[in-house]
């Protein structure tokens, strides 16, 4: 068995790499390491989203945490910053979030808190996985077993109204949103109904095989018609655990992450609550952000991609704002992990501040075009040796040349899924769509 924390926790396919077994363990393992020091009774909480699979997992890690003394308590589907926001609220020692987040239904993860409501440390990490993977768990003595206990729905609205308390939107909009079939169907309308002048919620009937298909943050295309077709002001589009938030303006166009973080970046810096006057993005940013970022004075620093790096450096250099492309943004005042529904009602803010059509403040950024290719790769492929081929190396070096200072290209193995990203961004999407196709060529693939 390999390694198992990735990126964003373990992820692997349900009941094949992420079996009842295998959560068991980790919920013994994570009792173990997360609760040593813990006075009385540790609690640790778990939240899911909307995965067919969130059940068998929920169960079998609940059962492993009480195997472990530990007791659990059970928020149901909830996105996974409210886990986060709840888990620090009551005071629990740990939270834990079943979910695959963006990935296709038949995925699914187990990512871990802290107390304090940030991801856990490498060295955490390696400590359960250690004992999951000796196959020694440390069992509790009979009268140390925790119990489950299953916590009320209405703790959730302490969630809802932490993120009311965020903002002070000025104006009601007219608002779509997508909740992609997953978590944010239980939260998404009552987020939402106080700045909606209309509210139009669609994706929001999870079957537990339909979340993310072709809809949601990484789908964002009916959102979009629908914004149009409505005549809606602004939507967003969540993902399955709803950390990611995607924008559409007036007429149908995306804004990404990183536009969303410049425009209310931009706000931030006029109000003087940018700290350092400074955004923490990632190497995959668009370069009309950097652009954008030093017309308004804000400082653009780069973080590797992966909210874990972003928080890091937001943490080690004291900036509130933060994140990816992706829609994972993190706002280091108000939560301590990425936040769709935050980065929503923070647009929000900005837009009804600013007083001006979302589409023209997204037009002040000009991005430049950008194209990604992934490339699915073996299960068990072993990156480094792919990312180190010497087929791979030439193409890169072949399209770096072509586009001298003009561009650039980005190859990465993603630390969630077995796959291989490409990303080019040149003068012309025909130019970034050739380059990135011909490195991807280069890959040995699944098939």
């Amino acid at each position: 068995m390999g390694k198992l924390f990735g990126t964003d926790g373990i992820r692997g396919v349900a009941n094949r790499d992420l079996t009842a077994q295998m959560a068991f363990s980790v919920g013994v393992a994570a009792a173990s390491v997360l609760t040593r020091n813990s006075g009385g009774r540790p609690v640790i909480t778990i939240g899911k989203d909307t995965r067919l699979s969130g059940d068998m997992l929920e169960s079998a890690l609940a059962a492993g945490l009480c195997a472990g003394g530990a007791d659990a308590y059970m928020l149901g589907v909830a996105p996974t910053p409210a886990v986060a926001y709840i888990t620090t609220s009551i005071g629990a020692d740990a939270g834990v979030v079943i979910s695959a987040s963006h990935n296709p239904f038949g995925d699914n993860g187990i990512k871990i808190f802290n107390s304090q409501g940030f991801k856990l440390s490498d060295e955490l990490e390696d400590e359960i996985e250690l004992i999951v993977l000796s196959g020694e768990l440390p069992l509790a003595e009979p009268s140390e077993l925790g119990r489950v206990t299953r916590i009320p729905f209405k703790l959730r609205d302490t969630y809802i109204e932490h993120l009311h308390s965020c903002v002070s939107v000025t104006k009601k909009l007219k608002i779509a949103v997508d909740c992609s079939n997953g978590a944010a169907a239980v939260t998404a309308e009552r987020v939402f109904a106080p700045y909606a002048s209309e509210l139009h919620i669609i994706h929001n009937d999870p079957d537990g095989k339909n979340i993310n298909a072709g809809c949601g943050s990484t789908a964002p295309a009916s959102l979009c018609a629908e914004v149009v077709r409505l005549g809606c002001d602004i939507g967003f589009a969540l993902d399955g655990d709803a950390d990611r938030c995607i924008a559409s303006d007036e007429r149908g166009n995306i804004v990404d992450g990183d536009k969303i973080m410049a425009i209310v970046g931009s706000r931030m810096i006029e109000t003087g609550t940018l700290k350092g006057g400074a955004i923490v993005a990632t190497v995959y940013s668009n370069l009309g952000f950097g652009e954008f970022a030093r017309e308004r004075g804000i400082t653009l620093k780069a973080a590797q991609t992966g909210d874990r790096n972003v928080l890091e450096l937001m943490q080690k250099e004291n900036h509130n704002l933060g994140g990816e492309q992706s829609g994972h943004i993190i706002f280091l005042d108000d939560a301590t992990t990425g936040d769709g529904q935050l980065a929503a009602i923070k647009m929000l803010e900005a837009v009804t501040a600013f007083d001006k059509p979302t589409s023209e403040l997204a037009a002040a950024f000009k991005t430049y075009p950008q194209e990604l290719v992934n490339v699915a790769l073996p299960r068990e492929a072993d990156k480094d040796a792919i990312m180190g081929g010497e087929r791979l190396q030439a193409a890169i070096a072949i399209a770096e040349r072509e586009l001298g200072d003009r561009g650039r290209v980005l190859v990465r193995p993603s630390g969630t899924e077995p796959k291989l990203r490409v990303m080019v961004e040149a003068p012309t999407s025909e130019q970034a769509l050739r380059l990135a196709n011909a490195i991807a060529d280069c890959v040995p693939s699944d098939g």
